[in-house]
């Protein structure tokens, strides 16, 4: 009988790595020290019940480590399984059983771990093959006599393992050439209805020709897709991520800046024009009203047009003529009072008219 929250402790641990989004080792130490996963083997157990437990935690923690659980998850549990074997306080310490048909993934898996320059990773599993620390069997389970038939089977958490491909499940080689090949069939009986045996009519193309081409092509983009997305990631992939959101950091306070920098200068000229000077009196009939600094410059066009037609009324032609008459009027009689007076003569001096020169009175 397994032990109760073995199991949920070890998903426990590697549930918090997953969420660091990292493969460090230094992430996973502060994990150990925080949960003190250490103490795990401080029960005051006999020998023999630690020895027991020590391989019942080995076997827990070694489920992960092999597929079909993701990179992280992996790594997570190689640095578990490195933990609780050098923590033991039994002698002499218990081994990490591997079964020899699943040590060709844990090779592809140390190689991965070197082609992705995660030298941390590598050494530790470097150094629990120095130790001696797995140890090969023919099953990873004990065999015993009168066993049980139905053993229970381990079941991790969905979110750790990874995603199956559904594309190459439902699409594979085999359906692509059978697909293909009645393509190639339905083509050839569509020209053999045809009137034309080379070419098929234009009335009978209901399914697009390149159809099997565009699949295939399709299907290739998505594995070169889920190749590069499950590859291990480097720490030159970490930089180069780092740099980039550098770049967008300073890219968007750039563009914080010039936005600051434009509304700045809409508040000045907002300013600027909005002190309206006030006319002369001389000048006060040809005042404009100032436009809004929102409306566009059509629109204020339109307006001082508008403004400048009002501006320009016909003048009533009768009434200045009118007023100027009485100017005149009042001039003249304003003049015939200032000009001197003629005294008139009787009719008896009418003979002596032609050499009579009038004289002019002095005004007063």
């Amino acid at each position: 009988m397994g032990t109760p929250g073995l199991k949920a402790d070890c998903e426990t641990i590697l549930g918090r790595f997953q969420e660091t989004d990292s493969v460090r080792f230094e992430e996973f130490a502060a994990i150990w020290k925080d949960m003190k996963f250490s103490h795990i083997y401080f029960g005051g157990m006999r020998n023999l019940e630690m020895s027991k437990f020590a391989r019942e935690a080995l076997s827990v923690a070694s489920h992960y480590f092999l597929p079909p659980y993701t990179f992280q998850i992996r790594v997570g549990a190689l640095y578990l399984l490195y933990g609780l074997y050098n923590s033991q306080l039994c002698q002499p310490k218990q081994k990490i059983r591997v079964a020899l048909k699943d040590w060709d993934d844990i090779e592809k898996f140390y190689q991965d771990l070197i082609g992705a320059q995660h030298l941390d990773a590598a050494y530790i599993m470097r150094q629990l093959r120095l130790s001696r620390a797995f140890h090969f069997t023919g099953m990873a389970e004990f065999l015993t006599f009168r066993s049980q038939r139905n053993q229970p089977r381990h079941v991790g958490r969905e979110e750790f393992k990874d995603v199956r491909d559904r594309v190459q499940d439902l699409v594979t080689s085999e359906t692509l050439e059978e697909m293909l090949n009645i393509h190639e069939h339905y083509q050839k009986t569509k020209c053999l209805i045809s009137a034309d045996k080379s070419q098929p009519d234009r009335s009978l193309s209901l399914v697009k020709e390149d159809y099997v081409p565009n699949l295939k092509q399709l299907l290739s983009e998505h594995v070169t897709w889920k190749l590069e997305k499950g590859k291990p990631r480097t720490k030159n992939d970490d930089e180069k991520e780092e740099n980039e959101e550098e770049k967008e950091a300073t890219s968007q306070e750039s563009e914080k800046e010039s936005s600051e920098r434009a509304k700045t200068l809409a508040r000045i000229k907002s300013k600027c024009y909005g002190a309206v000077t006030q006319a002369p009196k001389s000048r006060r009939h040809r005042q404009v009203l100032m436009a809004s600094s929102e409306s566009s410059s059509d629109c204020g066009g339109k307006n001082t047009q508008k403004s400048k037609r009002k501006r320009r009324v016909p003048r009533k032609t009768g009434t200045l003529k009118g007023a100027k008459l009485g100017k005149l009027t009042k001039k003249a009689s304003q003049s015939k009072k200032n000009m001197p007076t003629i005294p008139e003569e009787d009719s008896t001096s009418s003979s002596s008219e032609d050499n009579f020169v009038p004289k002019r009175t002095r005004k007063n």
